[in-house]
């Protein structure tokens, strides 16, 4: 029981103690980039409405869509040694097949062209 009590005093002199020395060693002179409500690097004076392109947003899906079509290949090296590695492969390839007639598509519609 003494020794319970022992490490719940320490830990609670460690925490004020810590807490203490946080409030010591802390930068306390804050400039006006720190004080802004905006930290992505816009002007916070503009106006906030500003209309963005939807290009932009295309682009964007698109990638997030091949990243996380390519992250459904990433176990293929392990998959290939289950019983049937033929129909790894097949089914590997046809992936891989639809992703590049997918960006194919793309490519011709014009989905990925930056300028307007």
């Amino acid at each position: 029981m003494n020794m319970i009590l022992f490490m719940i005093t320490m830990s609670l002199i460690l925490s004020i103690a810590l807490t203490m020395l946080n409030f010591w060693l802390a930068q306390m002179n804050p400039d006006s980039e720190k004080l802004s409500p905006y930290e992505c690097g816009f002007d916070p004076l503009g106006s906030a409405r500003l209309p963005f392109s939807i290009r932009f947003f295309l682009v964007a899906i698109l990638f997030l869509l091949f990243d996380l079509e390519i992250a459904l290949l990433l176990p293929l090296p392990w998959a290939i040694q289950l019983q049937s590695p033929m129909t790894t492969l097949t089914l590997s390839s046809l992936l891989i097949l639809l992703l590049i007639l997918g960006l194919i598509y793309e490519w011709i519609q014009g989905g990925l062209e930056w300028a307007e």
